[in-house]
């Protein structure tokens, strides 16, 4: 399909140009870190008696808090102990609630109270409130909030039939519990994207559609479609011939930014979402994909061709000639994918082809301090910032034998350490987003 070419025109291995990468200063993988807070958990003090089913709730609560603090083991040293040593000291008070248990926690630090909070954990909500607590005792010792209580959403192949492939959006936990599957099209689900307010999911599909003709005709077209999580419906919201496809929301969530070939190029557009406005961003001759934008919508980081093979550059896409303030920024591997601003707009994560594989870096935002993030860890591509900007989830890809392979979803800190698996015998996984 000619309409396809022009999207995987930019992520084609066959590349065969050369690239002289002399005077590229690449970081080694997993750079120093600041030294650790000290955290203990105490042992619960438990009010009155608990029988066997409120016991196991709150060994419940107590295993998923723990273990929700040790993805943030580059900031904090955790234990757990009757110590009362550790310069932050979390208490737990406890007492039976029906069929599960009150929890009352309180935040010490070098003996001052930071502050109480409480959750009642029973039935279906325990893991719920389970991260509901945690994060409550992270705020009160970071005054910010945590990734314990937000969801991934991505792309899985697992309900493919044969050689029918089946590629249909999910969500789960961010820790990779609860597997939910959003799509039953039946078909190609690309590039899903998460509106700021968290309700909407935009991503392209693969979708055949009749010509009006005589002959009727049936062509595949990737329109972008739109998923209401509060009504559970799918609206259209581009069907324009060819590719609709790529699309980042801006910071205010009432446009979009994505790429369309309806002029025979690639070029990414603006689309006001109530109007269906559309305003011509990129007017170059190469092929330009895959955008994202700062908060301040004042930088969009996108990938093009105009030097030969895909890079990132950033621009301003609100000025008034867009391809003078055109910046390329990426300057390592035969050619890059998936480039990624951080929430605070400050660095860029990306995937580069390199030592005939894909592994993850980072630079900051005006192309310097290169960091190389992924090294023999298999094929790493995908990334996507927590919405904090402490962690990347990303693919990884295994190759097994010569006809099998894996594609999972890991997660990562901002500085290369890879902390675990998120899926696991779920088909090959793409795209993950984070959402909550």
């Amino acid at each position: 399909m000619k309409f396809l070419f022009s999207l995987v025109l930019l992520f084609s291995l066959s590349s065969a140009w050369a690239q002289n990468e002399a005077a590229v200063s690449v970081i080694a993988v997993g750079e120093a870190l600041d030294a650790k807070d000290q955290l203990t958990f105490a042992q619960p003090r438990i009010s009155g008696s608990l029988n066997a089913g409120q016991q196991k709730v709150l060994e419940e609560v107590l295993s998923l808090i723990k273990n929700d603090f040790a993805f943030y083991k580059h900031r904090f040293e955790i234990g757990t102990t009757d110590s009362t040593s550790g310069y932050y000291m979390v208490n737990f008070t406890v007492s039976g609630s029906g069929p599960g248990v009150e929890i009352s926690t309180e935040v010490m630090k070098a003996g001052k109270s930071l502050g109480k909070d409480s959750v009642s954990a029973q039935g279906t909500k325990v893991r719920d409130e389970g991260h509901k607590l945690a994060d409550a005792i992270y705020r009160r010792i970071t005054g910010k909030g945590s990734i314990f209580r937000e969801k991934i959403v991505f792309v899985s192949d697992r309900s493919t039939m044969g050689k029918d492939t089946r590629k249909e959006l999910y969500i789960m936990d961010f820790d990779g519990r609860r597997v939910e599957r959003l799509t039953f099209f039946n078909s190609t689900v690309i590039s899903p994207a998460i509106s700021p307010d968290n309700r909407f999911i935009i991503f392209s599909l693969i979708q055949s559609h009749m010509t009006g003709d005589r002959k009727g005709k049936e062509n595949k077209n990737i329109d972008l479609k739109i998923y209401d999580r509060e009504t559970r419906k799918f609206s259209t919201v581009s069907g324009h011939p060819g590719v609709n496809s790529g699309a980042a929301y801006s910071a205010s969530g009432k446009s979009i930014y994505f790429t369309l070939t309806t002029s025979g190029n690639a070029d990414i557009y603006e689309m006001d979402l109530a109007s269906k406005k559309l305003r011509k961003v990129t007017t170059h001759y190469a092929e330009d994909v895959d955008p994202t934008v700062t908060a301040d919508g004042n930088s969009m980081s996108f990938l093009s061709s105009r030097a030969g093979r895909a890079h990132i550059y950033i621009m301003n896409p609100n000025g008034p000639d867009n391809d003078k303030n055109v910046r390329r920024v990426s300057f390592v591997g035969q050619f890059n994918a998936s480039p990624r601003y951080s929430p605070d707009g400050r660095s860029i994560v990306f995937t580069s082809w390199v030592d005939n594989g894909f592994d993850l870096y980072r630079i900051d935002a005006q192309g310097n301090n290169l960091a190389r993030l992924t090294k023999n860890f298999g094929s790493n591509e995908e990334p996507w910032w927590s919405p904090d900007g402490e962690f990347v989830i990303f693919t990884s890809q295994r190759v097994l034998s010569r006809t099998k392979a894996i594609q999972d979803i890991y997660i990562m800190n901002r500085d290369g350490e890879v902390l675990g698996q998120l899926t696991q015998d779920f088909g090959r996984t793409f795209t993950p987003r984070w959402t909550n």
